[in-house]
């Protein structure tokens, strides 16, 4: 019987090995810049003629050896299971078709090693532009874009290399957190310290919304316990497990939370189901994330929702102005209550 075997994609990479040049170098002949860059017409063409005979040219790279553009512009996510990132990536692609563009989109679930992996995958078919969404290491993304003259915006998450477009976190957490505090006061008399659950503590975005979350309560006079701040990450058994630990260890949980995302939010309500303290009393709730089927818990629960629209906004602006500037765009979030 005959056996199938799979052949490997040639890169840029393997091009530039086979080449004895630079990554930089393969991508400016690949992309038609090798003039501007300065490379002699003999390696412009070894690197051509080497493309051919790998096979690089046979796929979606052909054009781009004839043409200055790819008109391919890439992005990276964290999740696909979450209505704020699937709504990023919904309105990216009708934005960059209406632009001409191809978009191509991958999961990384937020893992370094696949964000690499995925960028690299992106400089292989030639795109012009990566947007990184919600990236663990932007900058080391940028370093590898830079290298083969790509550019690189970064959204939800900021970095220090290259254009960020975020949302603003300490100003929705601050309004989110106040906006509990008020309802614990009408529902319950007094200002309740809440439980902040959720997100990686080491991120921007979770230590800015912990910093509105602080500036809150001193606004109330109210004294954080640090053992209420439940920065667990996202992944809704991590939010579950934590509570249950900090249960065990004070008891009965506050009456009014904090909860850092919808994914965060899944563990939470399963805690809540499942632990029984609850039972008599549904708690006050405030989720920096938004979904609709949310409003199905009552009207006991705010939300932001961050403004996907104005920040994708903000990204193309960037991108078709050509700016450079190392800056970071806060987008503010919109903080609204659920009724049914």
């Amino acid at each position: 019987m005959k056996r199938s075997t799979q052949t490997k994609r040639t890169t840029i990479y393997d091009l530039a090995e086979l080449a004895g040049t630079s990554a930089s170098a393969v991508s400016a002949v690949l992309n038609g810049n090798w003039k501007k860059r300065r490379i002699s017409s003999q390696l412009a063409q070894k690197i051509t003629t080497l493309a051919e005979e790998q096979g690089y040219a046979l796929n979606m790279q052909a054009s781009v050896l004839r043409r200055e553009r790819s008109k391919i512009i890439g992005m990276i996510v964290p999740k696909y299971d979450n209505r704020y990132f699937g709504s990023i990536v919904e309105r990216f692609e009708a934005m960059a078709r209406d632009r001409g563009l191809f978009p191509i989109v991958t999961c990384t679930r937020r893992d370094p090693a696949l964000e690499i992996e995925a960028a690299r995958a992106m400089l292989s078919y030639q795109v012009d532009c990566l947007i990184a969404t919600g990236a663990t290491d932007p900058d080391r993304i940028v370093d590898l874009c830079s290298a083969a003259g790509v550019r690189t915006v970064n959204l939800d998450l900021p970095g220090s290399r290259a254009p960020s477009v975020i949302s603003d976190n300490y100003g929705g957490a601050l309004e989110l957190t106040r906006r509990v505090l008020g309802n614990s006061e009408r529902k319950f008399g007094e200002k309740t310290p809440l439980l902040f659950v959720g997100g990686r503590g080491t991120d921007h975005n979770t230590s800015e919304r912990v910093r509105g979350f602080r500036t809150a309560h001193a606004e109330a006079g109210i004294e954080v316990d640090e053992r209420l701040i439940l920065t667990c990450g996202y992944a809704p058994e991590k939010s579950e497990q934590a509570m249950k630990r900090l249960a065990e260890i004070v008891g009965t949980l506050p009456r009014c939370m904090f909860v850092n995302s919808t994914i965060s939010l899944e563990g939470v309500m399963r805690w809540l189901r499942e632990s029984g303290q609850y039972a008599d009393r549904m708690p006050l709730l405030g989720c920096f994330d938004w979904d609709p089927f949310v409003a199905m818990l009552g009207d006991h629960i705010e939300m932001v929702r961050q403004d996907v629209p104005t920040m994708l906004d903000a990204v193309f602006e960037i991108i078709d102005s050509g700016a450079t500037e190392v800056k970071t765009v806060q987008i503010p979030p919109i903080v609204e209550k659920l009724r049914w």
